[in-house]
């Protein structure tokens, strides 16, 4: 460890990982990040194996320069290097003298990333100042920090719309800053306009003409910013500039973890610490809870979805062999195969199902026939599987079984809601059913009549099952589906329930809401029973 606590290990100092969640993924709508959303997010990156955090501008707002003082004190890292991001220096002043810049030496950060712009106009509309002083402000800004002993990554702002307009003029911001001292020089794509092969073709003629280390920093905003930070890497750039889930201001920034998945798995370079790469699901999805959004099921590597399988054809090759339709193995990035089971499904489908789930169907063609089949036949009244794996293994198991999995025996429910005349509302409902021999009747209130019967299966089930106290709906979804008679439809229910150490999902379907939430409640409670290691009573 240095003096600044930060860590010195410089086995990855060839190719840099750079990561820039803390600032510019927290431009992303929707995101508003604490100091302790930072800290956080800080530590699981450090875990990870990036090598440069960058934690946001000092300086610019109380929440970044108190997140620097803490992480100071709070944060030892294993990998990474704290990094500050800044500005230049204003026109017609000093580095030495600047408060923005004193700020940054102030973070106590070891590295510094000071943006310049590249683009001419922008000089000379944003900043209001001569090209020739645009240039002064970098090389006195960078030589100002790398004389106080900082190491210096220049962004060179729009670079690439500005080259397109005056190469000369973009190509000098980059020979400045080197001259300056700038250990990278980072060309970024601000607006996210740029295609790969426009970058691929750029940061070659870049690089021979000034012999930079030169960075790569893309937007998504036309979907290529992973695939130019790739372009970029091809041409030689040896630094990549990403966020976390790709957060970032308008459609976001290049993705961090197909970024490195690549890199690892597809070129061959090792970029993070032994073993990182494993972490990458976690971390993702860790990353996702800390800043309050939903992880996406479809993202690449990473997504829930990125390997799940529905179609009865792939998953008979699957079968024989899982590389035949994946293009890694899941396990490499921390995440693994899911078959997903539907409509679509066939035999290959379910037994796969089967073996994920820890169910031996032992060869038994007829009993997968019968699954099939029955699968199939419930789909089409509007039952969907692929999101309900506890519902569908409820089913597998009473067909392997032969008899159906029960923990009690509804006789009959009823769910009441009162419209008072003075705008409030009453729900209440009552249920009776048969648990170990007895008959209950139970009835409860709740804030809607789902929740109400909800409460009410408690409060008959609990003194029998005390392991129903741990359950929560955690999440609960209603789909109307197409009507098949006039304005007839028919309601599917998802619920997700946790106890506390997993999630599970179940689904219902039924003529109303309510009935179709009485089936997902009624699969939701055995199915957690199930997990406790409870045996059926009925």
């Amino acid at each position: 460890m240095n003096s600044t606590g930060q860590a010195t290990d410089d086995r990855f100092e060839a190719f840099h990982v750079f990561d820039t969640t803390l600032r510019d993924g927290a431009q992303r709508e929707g995101i508003n990040l604490t100091v302790a959303d930072k800290l956080a997010i800080a530590r699981h990156l450090d875990d990870f194996g990036v090598g440069f955090i960058e934690g946001g501008w000092p300086g610019a707002n109380p929440r970044d320069t108190e997140f620097f003082a803490r992480a100071r004190e709070e944060i030892t890292f294993r990998h990474a290097r704290l990094v500050a991001f800044g500005a230049t220096r204003r026109a017609g002043a000093s580095a030495a003298e600047d408060p923005q810049v004193r700020a940054l030496l102030e973070s106590g950060a070891p590295v510094i990333t000071v943006v310049a712009k590249a683009h001419d106009r922008h000089v000379e509309l944003a900043l209001r100042t001569t090209l020739e002083e645009n240039l002064e402000m970098v090389r006195d800004t960078v030589s100002y920090l790398c004389a106080q002993g900082r190491r210096v990554f220049v962004d060179c702002e729009h670079f690439f719309d500005g080259h397109r307009a005056n190469p000369e003029y973009a190509t000098s911001v980059v020979r400045t800053a080197a001259e300056a001292g700038a250990d990278v020089v980072v060309l970024c794509d601000t607006n996210g306009g740029m295609l790969p092969a426009q970058v691929q073709a750029t940061v070659a003629t870049v690089l021979a003409e000034t012999g930079a280390r030169i960075g790569i920093h893309t937007q998504d905003d036309s979907g290529c910013a992973v695939a130019n930070t790739l372009a970029a890497v091809d041409a030689g750039a040896t630094h990549v500039q990403c966020t976390a889930n790709g957060y970032g201001e308008r459609v976001g920034n290049a993705n961090l973890f197909p970024v490195v998945a690549a890199l690892e798995l597809k070129h061959g370079r090792q970029v993070l610490p032994e073993g990182s790469l494993q972490e990458m699901t976690r971390v993702s999805h860790a990353i996702a809870e800390v800043v309050n959004l939903a992880p996406s099921t479809h993202q690449p590597y990473v997504g829930v979805s990125a390997f799940a399988h529905k179609a009865g054809l792939h998953a008979s090759a699957i079968k024989v062999d899982p590389d035949l339709y994946q293009h890694v193995d899941p396990e490499l990035v921390g995440n693994r195969l899911r078959m997903l089971v539907s409509d679509m499904a066939g035999r290959a489908s379910i037994e796969l199902k089967g073996k994920e789930l820890g169910i031996d169907l032992g060869g038994d063609r007829e009993l997968v026939g019968r699954v099939v089949e029955r699968v199939k036949e419930r789909e089409l009244k509007g039952y969907s599987y692929e999101a309900a794996d506890a519902s569908f293994e409820l089913l597998l198991r009473e067909e392997a079984e032969g008899r159906p999995l029960r923990y009690f025996r509804t006789e009959s429910w009823r769910a009441i809601v009162e419209d008072r005349p003075d705008g409030t509302h009453a729900n209440e409902a009552t249920v009776k059913l048969w648990a170990k021999g007895e008959r209950i009747v139970a009835t409860a209130e709740g804030n809607g009549p789902v929740h109400a019967l909800d409460r009410t299966l408690r409060v008959a089930l609990e003194r029998f099952y005390p392991q129903l106290a741990k359950l929560e709906l955690v999440d609960y979804k209603v789909r109307i589906l197409e009507g098949k008679h006039g304005t007839e439809s028919t309601t599917r229910v998802l619920i997700a329930t946790s106890d506390g150490s997993g999630e599970w999902s179940t689904v219902g379907v039924g003529d109303n809401v309510i009935a179709a939430s009485w089936q997902a409640l009624e699969d939701a409670y055995a199915y957690g029973l199930l997990r406790a290691g409870v045996h059926p009573a009925e």
